[in-house]
C-alpha cells in the first residue's frame, strides 16, 4: 500500500514511540506506536485539513485508527466520496 509522503509526516507527529529509523509499515500498530486518544482527534483534523475530507460517523471509531493502512484506505475512500 502506497500513500504519499505528506501521510507519513503527518502520521509520524502522532507516533512518539515510532523512531525516526524505523520504518512505517501497513500493518504497524498505531495505539503501540504512541498514538493516543487526543493524538487521533488532532491527527483527525489534520488529515481533513490537508486531504479536504471528512470524517463521517462510520469512519471515527478505533478500527480507523489501528494501522497506517486503515487510516489510509478510509482518507482515500473519502476523498473519492467527496
Amino acid at each position: 500500500m502506497a500513500w504519499d509522503k505528506k501521510f507519513e509526516e503527518l502520521l509520524r507527529e502522532y507516533l512518539p514511540f515510532l523512531s525516526a529509523d524505523e520504518p512505517l509499515e501497513a500493518d504497524t500498530d498505531l495505539r503501540l506506536s504512541g498514538l493516543d486518544s487526543l493524538g487521533a482527534v488532532e491527527l483527525l483534523g489534520s488529515l481533513e485539513n490537508v486531504y479536504a475530507v471528512r470524517f463521517v460517523d462510520e469512519a471515527l471509531s478505533l478500527d480507523t485508527f489501528a494501522t497506517p493502512a486503515v487510516l489510509w484506505e478510509t482518507v482515500t475512500r473519502l476523498q473519492t466520496a467527496a
